[in-house]
């Protein structure tokens, strides 16, 4: 008898232990019911105020990738709204202080293992709020250049001039200098042009600067400047700037027109552009072979 009762008494508890959860489960019902309606009303309030923001967002002009992300974050934060409200119906005894601090523990354990995605993510957003980086804009990067295509809440594309996509972390981004070439529509060109050193230095910068003058990429408005810069090794050379378009394609254009119109006008002027010169001074006198002069 003990051992019949002995292999009763654990089936008991499993049978009364499936009953309690039972019973906890049918008391949960209405409260299971009230959060679903509860997260449906949040899916709804949230696309209500996700279309809110992204209409009022666009009827400012803002842009479409500043919109996008505004968008996705109201939407997020009302959905954490309504998740917060839905667990405290399901489990009424999770109180506000058990689960501020439970979100406070879970906050920094997400935040050690996303801690880069954060950033990224942080580091969009502030770009999209910047204003001198566009869509479209050449920009430089410490070493990276290229067009900006599209920024999202993680990434910067950034294509370059030779065909190839970049994906650029936004922090990286965010932490460096960037030098935006195409924030105006037209910015200044410079080169360095030598001259012989026999040469008359006022005779051959006005020559260059006509020759920048009559050059079909330069931005009119903004005369060309031309000015004695230094003695160099072989030549005197000249600082010449002018104004062209900013885009690095338009950029290559007005040099090259550039360079092909200084050269033509320093030789109709026959004002000699040099090559280096190099004298050798030999310390002791070299003996001559002239065995190569017998015949």
């Amino acid at each position: 008898m003990d051992e019949v009762t002995d292999n009763i008494h654990p089936v008991r508890m499993v049978t009364e232990d499936l009953a309690a959860l039972l019973r906890g489960a049918v008391d949960l019902l209405p409260n299971m019911a009230v959060a679903l309606v509860i997260l449906l009303v949040t899916w709804a309030v949230a696309w209500g105020v996700g279309r809110a923001v992204a209409g009022g967002l666009r009827r400012s002009k803002s842009r479409p990738s500043l919109v996008t992300a505004l968008e996705k974050l109201a939407r997020i934060g009302i959905w954490l709204l309504g998740a917060v409200i839905a667990a405290t119906i399901l489990f009424p005894n999770l109180t506000p202080t058990k689960m501020l601090a439970g979100l406070g523990l879970g906050s920094i354990a997400v935040g050690l293992a996303f801690k880069d995605i954060f950033e990224n993510f942080l580091a969009g957003f502030l770009i999209l709020l910047r204003k001198p980086m566009r869509i479209g804009d050449d920009i430089v990067c410490e070493g990276l250049s290229g067009k900006v295509e599209h920024i999202s809440v993680r990434d910067t594309f950034l294509r370059q001039r030779s065909g190839e996509l970049i994906l650029v972390p936004n922090s990286y981004i965010f932490k460096n200098p960037v030098r935006v070439l195409t924030d105006r529509t037209v910015r200044r060109i410079e080169m360095i042009v030598g001259v012989a050193y026999g040469e008359d230095v006022d005779a051959a910068r006005e020559v260059i600067r006509t020759a920048i003058e009559g050059l079909e990429t330069r931005a009119p408005g903004a005369a060309p400047e031309v000015f004695a810069r230094e003695f160099n090794s072989s030549s005197i050379d000249f600082l010449v700037r002018w104004w062209a378009k900013s885009a690095p394609p338009d950029e290559h254009r007005s040099r090259d027109e550039a360079v092909a119109a200084v050269k033509r006008a320093l030789d109709e002027a026959g004002i000699e552009i040099p090559f280096p010169y190099r004298t050798l001074t030999f310390k002791e006198p070299l003996a001559l072979d002239r065995t190569g002069d017998e015949t």
